[in-house]
């Protein structure tokens, strides 16, 4: 879901799969361009059964719940009265302030954990730029939680995963404002625009945006699409490309750019299902 170009990956990759999802280089055309998504029905969210790995979240978004989308709410007993909406009804929290840019300096998350999944461990770590809102450990929580789920990468029976807080490491995990992710991915090529995300040189680049409001479609689920975000990226990292949607009411495989639309496809978030069967579809070029 960002800008895209193809990097080797630091220390191990699988092929020279792109960086990430962005909409255009800076010069000429560039794959895997991002667009606005089209929003689908809770009828469609609700077939897949996508819920997030983990529930921790940044301060800025405290009320989002990681549970997917519900069939109905139950009937009110009777004899009872029902209670109006302007006496029940939440009030709409506000949206989080998002700086346009930041100093480009982070915060490791403190600690780390045992490596979870076979193969050659990827060790990792989660940084969060100077000036957000945000808890490095509540970020680097939610990373651990979506890089151990057995719906993930891990699950390729290749790829393992440990999160260090100091030391050589593989890859970081990079939540930054907007124009700090557009410098990073500026630097390969790639335009991000101020709204996308990518993956270059061995950095995962969150931007703080979709990080805190997620897409149109999973704009009731932000912490379920941040496992879309952290699988897409470390999808790229592993050398995996963009695929399309594999046919009307399947799974959206997590390498798809599910930001340009679904295509029929309905939403899902982790790359394998809870089967170990990966979810693909055809190649893009």
């Amino acid at each position: 879901m960002t800008a895209h170009k193809a990097t080797p990956a630091r220390g191990r990759r699988r092929g020279r799969g792109p960086g990430h999802a962005v909409v255009r280089r800076r010069k000429g055309s560039l794959w895997g361009g991002l667009a606005a998504l089209t929003v689908l029905s809770v009828t469609g969210l609700a077939a897949v059964g996508w819920t997030s790995a983990g529930s921790g979240g940044s301060r800025a978004d405290a009320r989002d719940t990681p549970t997917g989308p519900t069939h109905g709410s139950a009937p009110a007993p009777r004899g009872k009265p029902t209670p109006s909406r302007s006496a029940t009804a939440s009030p709409t929290p506000p949206r989080p302030d998002i700086p346009a840019t930041g100093p480009g300096t982070y915060v490791t998350a403190p600690g780390g954990g045992a490596a979870v999944g076979k193969g050659k461990v990827l060790r990792y770590r989660v940084v969060v730029e100077n000036g957000i809102d945000l808890s490095p450990s509540d970020v680097a929580h939610q990373v651990d939680r979506i890089l151990a789920d057995p719906r993930g990468w891990t699950a390729d029976g290749r790829s393992a995963f440990r999160r260090v807080s100091g030391g050589p490491s593989d890859f970081v995990v990079r939540v930054a404002t907007p124009g700090t992710v557009d410098r990073m991915c500026a630097r390969h090529g790639l335009d991000t625009e101020g709204r996308y995300n990518c993956s270059v040189d061995g950095n995962v680049m969150v931007n703080l945006r979709r990080w805190l409001l997620a897409t149109p479609v999973y704009a009731k689920h932000v912490r379920t699409y941040r496992a879309l975000i952290i699988n897409h990226e470390v999808g790229h990292f592993l050398g995996h490309g963009h695929v399309d949607c594999p046919g009307p009411g399947r799974p959206a495989p997590a390498m798809m750019q599910q930001i340009k639309g679904m295509h029929g496809c309905v939403p899902n978030v982790w790359p394998y299902d809870a089967h170990g069967t990966y979810l693909t579809g055809p190649p893009l070029s």
